[in-house]
């Protein structure tokens, strides 16, 4: 387990792009600049797709694990640019 504390968490394994980003956009908007959304979504298309976007909206990967079952958890940090 990651020593990353985060304010947020959301499992988007059972949905497909593009919601997989929409899903992580709403709750990432809910928390406050500087605050850490944990993300639990499936390698392949989502985890190429959803953290590159999230920069782009100006947020920043923190970390991304591999469970080694084909999931990953990303921590992305709000706002961070």
């Amino acid at each position: 387990m990651s020593a990353i504390k985060a304010n947020s968490y959301v499992d988007i394994t059972d949905v497909l792009c593009p919601i997989t980003f929409v899903k992580a956009k709403v709750a990432i908007e809910e928390l406050e600049d500087g605050q850490i959304l944990e993300i639990k979504m499936n390698g392949g298309e989502p985890l190429n797709n959803v953290p590159r976007s999230l920069k782009d909206e100006g947020h920043k990967v923190v970390q991304v694990e591999d469970h080694g079952n084909g999931t990953y958890t990303v921590f992305v940090k709000k706002g961070d640019l």
